[in-house]
């Protein structure tokens, strides 16, 4: 079995390129897939990566349906 490194919100934020404050608060609302062990979040990086892929694709096929006609 391979060993799992835990990233913490510090890490996850840096990974993410975002604020301390949204990561930890994407935590709270459920929105970043993580556990809070005891009063610290942990976040496994595959998790991480994952929910990564899945919100870039969601977007990029939310940005298809969007016209970008100008001619108005």
């Amino acid at each position: 079995m391979a060993e799992e490194t835990l990233m913490d919100i510090r890490q996850v934020a840096a990974y993410l390129q975002i604020n301390e404050a949204t990561a930890y608060n994407w935590a709270q609302r459920g929105k970043l897939p993580g556990i809070k062990l005891g009063r610290v979040w942990r976040f496994r990086r595959e998790d991480i990566e994952a929910w990564l892929d899945e919100n870039l694709r969601r977007e990029g096929s939310r940005s298809k349906h969007v016209s970008t006609d100008t001619s108005t």
